[in-house]
């Protein structure tokens, strides 16, 4: 696969829109969590980093951050189809929001919220930046969604592709 520079990637989604979407979103988890004292955000890593980052600002209830790691992709455009799952969370009887990327096949959040379940969580909630509804082989879905796409490979803001575009403030999808 070749590299694509930043000018050789289509933008589908602009900042501006991911930036008014994202407070939108922060204002409804806002009311949704109205009266908790605190909820665990928990950012599925690498590619939700940069929005997880956003969202936390945007929410007014104290958030304690914490992490997974979670790849279905390697260093390629399509799921292996096989999740690993690593993290050291500690979220028993806490209200616990998963901020995850992209749902797309649907194998990668349904692996990940088996797992986070096992740790007996108060409650979980997901919001992801981008579902892929068309792609869905597992069932799965999120409680708060920004963007519905369509079953297109997409890079930028956190999401890379072969590990280069993350830092790019809009989503692109690659220049034929």
């Amino acid at each position: 696969m070749t590299t694509m520079e930043p000018d050789q990637i289509r933008v589908l989604i602009p900042a501006d829109r991911i930036r008014e979407r994202v407070g939108e979103l922060g204002r409804a988890i806002t009311d949704d969590y109205a009266g908790a004292d605190e909820i665990v955000v928990v950012c599925v890593l690498k590619g939700a980093f940069i929005f997880a980052a956003d969202l936390v600002r945007q929410i007014g209830i104290p958030c304690r951050m914490d992490f997974i790691r979670a790849s279905s992709y390697g260093t390629h455009c399509s799921s292996s189809g096989r999740v690993l799952i690593n993290h050291d969370l500690d979220i028993e009887g806490r209200k616990v929001l998963l901020v995850e990327d992209i749902v797309d096949t649907g194998l990668t959040l349904s692996c990940i919220t088996a797992e986070l379940m096992k740790l007996a969580p108060e409650s979980l909630k997901i919001c992801c930046l981008l579902d892929k509804p068309s792609a869905r082989k597992v069932p799965a879905e999120a409680d708060y969604i920004a963007f519905t796409i369509p079953d297109l490979f997409i890079a930028g803001y956190g999401l890379d592709m072969a590990g280069r575009h993350r830092e790019l403030p809009y989503i692109g999808i690659p220049a034929s």
